[in-house]
């Protein structure tokens, strides 16, 4: 058996489709053509370069060898990896069928295999990082076998997807090369990975509130911050003027451990509201949010926020200067340039 990345879109605009139909779709556009009968890669190229005549020689042999992965080399019983474009979470899932063609679906959804999703939204930092770093790279469809990639992330899933290998130090990890056929890693990404491991690591349980409660100060905010131990579902009160007293009043919940949060943690933090008088609340989850929760999200628009680990980081990101000295001494980040690589 083998593990694959595949990627639903450049922004994750075909994720939804992917999750909800039970399938993972080749979307090459325009590429409405039977690939079952392809005999060799040779063949291949022929079709390629007449559906897209003007991509360069290194495009079309980038391009040419996912989609013969995606056409001949999945089987049956290999598993697939899905980073999500959305939140900091993967999905996982098992290829139940073979490669099919349907030239009557709508562009550029002609060529697909069945799945069944095993597990979905697992929190990216559950992943050592020598694996993230493989799911990483800048393809849409590979074959992912660094450091026995298939056997850990099978044993992840009988071991309530949790890391079953020692998880590399937080500094200097010895990542490896890449497998040959996927080319280029997103470093950006990469090092996000390595933020959010570092984080993990410092800010367990009440010292994830003491993050945010930073942040918040950094953002101009004045703050009340619960002291550890039974809150009584207040982490931290916030509000706008040097004492406090402004608007917007707002509730925090901050929850740290590795499992999305479903609905009533939502429901939870609404009723808090109403009973400190605070107008908003923010509810940050280090393990992301389970769908229940992201389809409240319109709803709840101008009352509540939703932060995960990728807004949490990114909030550190914009206020890492404006944080309190003693707090950049536990999270030290420093600003790097990189050159941009393409992502096809």
């Amino acid at each position: 058996m083998a593990l694959w990345l595949v990627r639903a879109g450049r922004h994750g605009e075909h994720e939804r489709k992917f999750l909800e139909e039970n399938r993972i779709y080749l979307t090459w556009s325009g590429l409405r053509r039977d690939l079952r009968e392809v005999r060799d890669r040779d063949e291949l190229m022929n079709i390629y370069k007449e559906v897209y005549p003007d991509a360069t020689e290194g495009r079309a042999r980038n391009q040419v060898g996912q989609i013969w992965a995606f056409a001949k080399g999945i089987s049956v019983g290999d598993w697939v990896v899905l980073p999500s474009k959305h939140k900091p979470a993967i999905h996982v899932g098992e290829v139940k069928g073979g490669y099919v063609f349907d030239p009557d679906a709508e562009d550029p959804y002609y060529h697909y295999r069945e799945v069944t999703w095993i597990e979905q939204d697992i929190p990216r930092s559950n992943f050592d990082q020598d694996l993230l770093y493989s799911f990483g790279a800048f393809m849409t469809v590979c074959q992912i076998t660094r450091n026995d990639a298939e056997a850990r992330v099978r044993a992840m899933q009988r071991n309530g997807w949790r890391a079953v290998a020692p998880t590399p130090r937080v500094g200097g990890e010895d990542m490896g090369d890449l497998d040959a056929d996927t080319g280029p890693t997103d470093i950006a990404l990469a090092a996000r990975d390595q933020i959010a491991k570092l984080i993990t690591a410092r800010f367990q349980g009440h010292g994830l509130a003491r993050l945010v409660d930073a942040i918040l100060r950094a953002q101009g905010y004045s703050t009340y911050l619960s002291a550890e131990g039974p809150d009584k579902g207040v982490d931290i009160l916030a509000a706008s003027g040097p004492l406090g007293f402004g608007e917007p009043r707002i509730c925090v919940q901050v929850k740290s451990g590795d499992n999305p949060l479903d609905r009533p943690t939502l429901d939870q933090l609404i009723g808090v509201m109403q009973n400190v008088q605070a107008s908003n609340g923010l509810l940050v989850s280090w393990g992301g949010f389970k769908g229940s929760v992201d389809r409240e999200a319109a709803t709840q628009f101008f009352r509540v926020r939703l932060w995960d680990q990728d807004d949490l980081i990114d909030a550190v990101l914009a206020h890492y200067e404006e944080l309190d000295e003693d707090i950049r001494n536990e999270l030290p980040l420093k600003r790097i340039w990189a050159v941009a690589l393409p992502e096809d």
